[in-house]
Order: C-alpha cells, then sequence, then structure tokens
C-alpha cells in the first residue's frame, strides 16, 4: 500500500493557532489515557525546530515540571547553545548525555567482530543510541518519550528506523514542514528555534542538499499533488516508495486458522 499524494489536500489556508490547540488537547488526552497524573514527556532536545516545537507543545499541554529535555550531543554539537537556549526559554529540566564514547565503543565492537562500518551503519547509529538514551532515562523517571518527526521527513524517508523514528507519542507526524513551522510561530517560539537551518550532523550538509529538493517542494507535492519536476517528482516518489517500510506496522506471521499448524513430536 502506498500513502496517497495529496490525500489532505487544504483548499483552506492552514489555521496553525486552531491546529496547535488541537494537539495540545491529544497530547493532555494522551497522557490522561496512558499515563499517571505526574508522568513527564521526556524529548531528545537538538535545539532544531522539531524537537523545539515538540517540547513547547509538551510544556502547553502538560506544564513545564512534566517535561524533561535530554541532550545528546555526540562528542562536540557545535550548535548545543540552541539546545540549550530552548530549555532556558521553556524553562524545563534538562540533563545532558553525551553518546560520543557509546559510539566509538559500539563501533569498535563491530568492527573488532570483523565487519567493516559503512555509510548506513554510522549514520543511523547514533540515532539509534539516541533513543536507547531516552528510553533509559524514561524508564528512570517513569516518562512517555517523544517522537519529534514531522509528516516531510517520514514521507522520504528521512528518519531512522526505531532511532528518532521511534517514541511513544508523535504530535507532529501529521504535519508538514511547513506546518509545523507555522504551529512554532503559533506558539510564539523565536525565530531562531523555527527558522534553524537542519544539518545532518555528519558531513555538514543540510537536509536539502541530501535530499535534492526543498522541503517547500515536497511539502506542496505532499498536500496538492504537485511537482513542476519530473525528474524531482520521480525521486521523491522513489525515496517514499523505498521507506514505506518505516511507516508501516512490522509484519508478523499469524497462523493459519483454516488449517490448524502443528508440529508431531
Amino acid at each position: 500500500m502506498r500513502l496517497q499524494i495529496g490525500r489532505d489536500m487544504r483548499n483552506d489556508m492552514f489555521d496553525a493557532k486552531k491546529v496547535k490547540q488541537q494537539i495540545v488537547k491529544w497530547i493532555v488526552e494522551y497522557f490522561k489515557n496512558n499515563a499517571s497524573p505526574v508522568t513527564k514527556a521526556v524529548i531528545g532536545i537538538s535545539g532544531g525546530k522539531d524537537s523545539s516545537i515538540t517540547a513547547a507543545l509538551c510544556v502547553e499541554a502538560l506544564g513545564k515540571d512534566r517535561v524533561m529535555g535530554v541532550l545528546m550531543p555526540q562528542d562536540e554539537q557545535h550548535d548545543i547553545d540552541m539546545a540549550y537556549g530552548i530549555c532556558e526559554t521553556l524553562d524545563i529540566p534538562r540533563v545532558e548525555v553525551n553518546i560520543g564514547k557509546p559510539v566509538c565503543e559500539l563501533y569498535d565492537a563491530i568492527a573488532s567482530a570483523g565487519f567493516t562500518l559503512n555509510p548506513i551503519a554510522i549514520f543511523n547509529t547514533p540515532a539509534r543510541i539516541r533513543m536507547t538514551t531516552l528510553y533509559a532515562i524514561s524508564g528512570i523517571i517513569g516518562g512517555r518519550v517523544a517522537n519529534t518527526s514531522n509528516l516531510s521527513e517520514d514521507w522520504v524517508g528521512y528518519a531512522t528506523k526505531f532511532g528518532d523514528g521511534a517514541g511513544d507519542f508523535s504530535p507532529l507526524c501529521d504535519l508538514t514542514v511547513t506546518e509545523v513551522k507555522a504551529v512554532g510561530q503559533a506558539l510564539g517560539l523565536a525565530a531562531k528555534f523555527i527558522d534553524k537551518t537542519p544539518l545532518d550532523g555528519l558531513c555538514g550538509k543540510t537536509d536539502e542538499d541530501n535530499l535534492g529538493f526543498t522541503y517547500a517542494v515536497l511539502d506542496r507535492y505532499i498536500r496538492e499533488g504537485v511537482c513542476e519536476d519530473i525528474n524531482v517528482k520521480k525521486k521523491i516518489d522513489r525515496l517514499h516508495e523505498a521507506n514505506l517500510h518505516k511507516l508501516r506496522p512490522m509484519p508478523m506471521f499469524k497462523e493459519d486458522v483454516v488449517g490448524t499448524f502443528h508440529i508431531d513430536f
């Protein structure tokens, strides 16, 4: 099954204030039905728009004392001041866990087992270690881990399966990058937290450089089904098809109820 291009085409202008209120209400309901009155939202804070806006939404829904920001630099992070900045702006408790050493130790262990690391392993492993860190902290304090992915990134597979693509609840998963930014503005966040150019954290390229097209082009294609550049359209479709496994539930074998399966010993 393929997600339908243009399935949510919006004839009216996106109402960021209304959607912001809906997300806040949804977070309140999620925690009401899936947690205790003191359960915290645990959020990996990178300083980028998605984690910043997710944290702000959780603060509005739960209160600042029920939101825990977790900073997870890999050795040195040149823009970590942005991560500290959003935590200070929202006045939420925070903790920093540097994942540089465990990432290197895991790489060394894999190499010792006779494997040569490739870009796929190098790119995805830190994201999965970050998610492991978030769940460890969540387990210690009794929390729920926020997934901070947005629709645009998910659409083309720009997320790590069981890494930044994981979580317990996902406030932004149905919003494009354009819409996420609008919600950030509705929250009253400073432009620096909304418009910060996302980098891949490895080679210093922007997300859009790596993708080969802008989020504006992608967002229009998702919402309206329109993309003037046929080569870009083909690339988006190809990425979407190739990465649907990240969005679908895990395939699960189920016993054939017609012909009962059994083993003779």
